[in-house]
């Protein structure tokens, strides 16, 4: 059944495609598959219409000739340590890789941010200087703690 979403962030894959659309709506809440276009049926697909926390996106399965890259990321902000920690280490499971700052890029060499609501929030505070602390906080971490953050933050 064909979309209604005009506009979609399309992610190229030289194949697996319907194998990370699948996985990554399995991860996120508000999220499904909503279509599948095959060349033929029963056969690989070649286009998959999904939504991800309700955002549109499409993995177009299109060969070798481009590569993902981490200029383009999939963000997430999300409640809690529970929440970045399901999704972090499901992103970095079975040939994910750990990056700095709350990136990561998991099995398929897409990129990831999980970003702690808190982080956010603390980012942005009025005290410029608590900001100061918990952003050289994050610098030296992957994923993001927010235990450590809150204590850098809180510290004088």
């Amino acid at each position: 059944m064909p979309s209604n979403h005009r506009v979609r962030t399309c992610l190229w894959f030289d194949k697996d495609g319907e194998a990370a659309a699948n996985a990554y709506v399995a991860l996120i809440p508000n999220s499904e598959i909503e279509d599948v276009v095959r060349a033929q049926p029963g056969g690989d697909a070649i286009v998959v219409n999904f939504t991800l926390g309700g955002a549109p996106f499409q993995i177009l399965n299109g060969g070798p000739h481009y590569k993902a890259t981490p200029a383009a990321s999939i963000s997430v902000l999300t409640e809690d340590q529970a929440e970045t920690d399901r999704l972090w280490d499901a992103l970095i499971a079975d040939g994910g890789e750990a990056g700095r700052c709350a990136w990561l890029e998991d099995r398929f060499g897409i990129s990831w941010q999980i970003v702690p609501k808190a982080l956010a929030e603390m980012l942005g505070a009025k005290d410029r200087a608590a900001a100061g602390r918990a952003q050289a906080a994050m610098m030296e971490m992957n994923k993001i703690e927010i235990a450590t953050l809150e204590a850098a933050f809180a510290a004088s």
